[in-house]
């Protein structure tokens, strides 16, 4: 096992960035006793892809039940697993890993806090089911006494100058002065946390955080989770890291992380990235950049020359 760990002494604090290049099982028992306030992934799906050989959901699941309990022995009293997953699909039949996973989380004692869906515009096109546009994060809790910022994810109040109209209150501010639940950093869902739905872009071939791999985590949509769930100087983990989003979305906010993946070819994608991101150079699409909609100038650009011909 080759550990690579980068330190930011430019910080207020010495922040680490531990890429381990292991299998996660294995790895984990390298670690001590409730470090880390924070496990955050998105788990092989069992579809297949390159880095993954495909199970039954059955064995698939058994395989998942036995890292997750070497996970809680790592997760601080006071930490949070948040547990992002789609679907699995074996011949056209679905079957939706969150409703699985629960019961897996329930069954070692965590509690679920909140079911988040994060929808997407963009994927893959079904011909014989409706098109799949969203996944889900499970956030599930150690115990009832967990970390939760709400001032870093405070949106702003809809109406910030309302004063309570009667009784003992009247005339003072009937909301928080610095905003309502919650973050007023996050302008692109201020609709979309109160209905739990978070609207971020996925990794595809245009987005500015795109690399080789196929399943790849936006930065953005692991920073909310490390903002409300963690402090600084936290320790976060991802047990499939991938190419270290979760790492960057980490040291980004000053939180120390590590990142556990068994592909080589993945960990030294991570590592320049983390060294991308501390010359500077990394590109990432920031967390409160509204999502491009296409004008009307664009979708008449996307129209083939032919069809423009037989219109007129």
């Amino acid at each position: 096992m080759k550990v690579k760990e980068t330190l930011f002494p430019y910080l207020e604090t010495s922040i680490k960035a531990i890429v381990d290049n292991a299998e996660t099982g294995e790895a984990l028992g390298n670690y001590e006793n409730e470090k880390f306030d924070l496990i955050i992934t998105s788990p092989p799906y069992n579809i297949g892809k390159s880095y993954e050989a495909k199970q039954s959901i059955e064995q698939y699941l058994e395989t998942q039940e036995i890292i997750i309990e070497k996970l809680l022995r790592v997760l601080s009293s006071r930490g949070s697993i948040c547990w992002q997953v789609g679907n699995y699909v074996d011949k056209g039949e679905v079957f939706p890993l969150d409703i699985y996973f629960y019961q897996i989380f329930k069954k070692l004692g965590l509690k679920l806090r909140n079911r988040i869906i994060w929808h997407f515009g963009h994927g893959l096109h079904a011909s014989k089911r409706f098109s799949g546009r969203y996944e889900t994060i499970l956030w599930f809790t150690k115990t009832d006494n967990y970390i939760f910022n709400l001032d870093p994810i405070r949106v702003p109040s809809k109406y910030p100058g309302k004063l309570h109209f009667k009784g003992p209150k009247k005339g003072l501010p009937s909301g928080n002065p610095n905003g309502k639940n919650p973050s007023d950093i996050w302008e692109i869902v201020v609709e979309d946390w109160e209905e739990e739905l978070w609207n971020i872009p996925n990794v595809k071939s245009n987005h500015p955080e795109k690399t080789i791999h196929p399943c790849q985590f936006p930065i953005e949509l692991v920073e909310r989770c490390v903002l409300a769930l963690t402090n600084e100087n936290s320790w976060v983990l991802d047990p499939y890291a991938g190419v270290g989003s979760a790492l960057i979305a980490s040291i980004k906010n000053n939180r120390n992380a590590v990142g556990i993946e068994k592909e080589k070819d993945y960990c030294k994608i991570s590592q320049e990235r983390i060294q991308d991101y501390k010359n500077g150079e990394l590109k990432f699409r920031p967390i409160n950049k509204s999502i491009h909609q296409p004008s009307l100038k664009d979708k008449v650009a996307q129209i083939p020359i032919e069809w423009l011909k037989k219109s007129v």
